[in-house]
C-alpha cells in the first residue's frame, strides 16, 4: 500500500529561523515553500524533507535524517567544518571504527552531526 508512495522526513525545530539559517547556510539547501510560518519545506536531490515547529524539538535520541553522499563523503565533512558544523563521535559502536570524524565499518563510511535542535543527521558514502 505505501510501498509505492514517497515518504518525507520531518523533523521538529525549537526556532525556524534559526533552524533556516543552519539548513540554507550550513547544509546549503533553498526553500521549497514555507507554510503559515510553522513549516519550511526543503527538496534534497528528488525527495524533499519537512522542518517545523515543535516544543518536542531534539528530543529523538537516534538519526533523523540521512543523506547517501558517495565518495564525496570526507570533501563533504571538510566543506560542513568550515561553515561551523561540529561532528558527533560515537566510539561505542560495535563493528566500527574512527578516523577524524568519519566512522568506517560494515563496508561503508559515516558521520553524524547535529541541527541547532539537536536533531541527529548524518552522512553516509552508501
Amino acid at each position: 500500500m505505501l510501498n509505492t508512495k514517497d515518504a518525507i522526513a520531518t523533523l521538529a525545530v525549537k526556532d525556524l529561523k534559526t533552524a533556516a539559517v543552519f539548513y540554507e547556510g550550513a547544509l546549503g539547501f533553498e526553500k521549497t515553500a514555507v507554510v503559515d510560518e510553522e513549516l519550511i519545506i526543503y527538496r534534497s536531490g528528488n525527495a524533499v524533507f519537512n522542518i517545523y515547529r515543535s516544543k518536542y524539538a531534539g528530543t529523538n535520541k537516534a538519526t533523523a535524517l540521512s543523506w547517501v553522499v558517495g565518495e564525496d563523503l570526507e570533501a563533504i565533512v571538510e566543506a560542513l567544518k568550515t561553515k561551523g558544523v561540529r561532528f558527533e563521535h560515537y566510539d561505542h559502536m560495535p563493528g566500527m571504527t574512527r578516523m577524524g570524524d568519519v566512522h568506517l565499518g560494515g563496508g561503508m563510511k559515516v558521520a553524524w552531526f547535529k541541527d541547532p535542535d539537536g536533531n541527529i543527521l548524518n552522512i553516509v558514502s552508501g
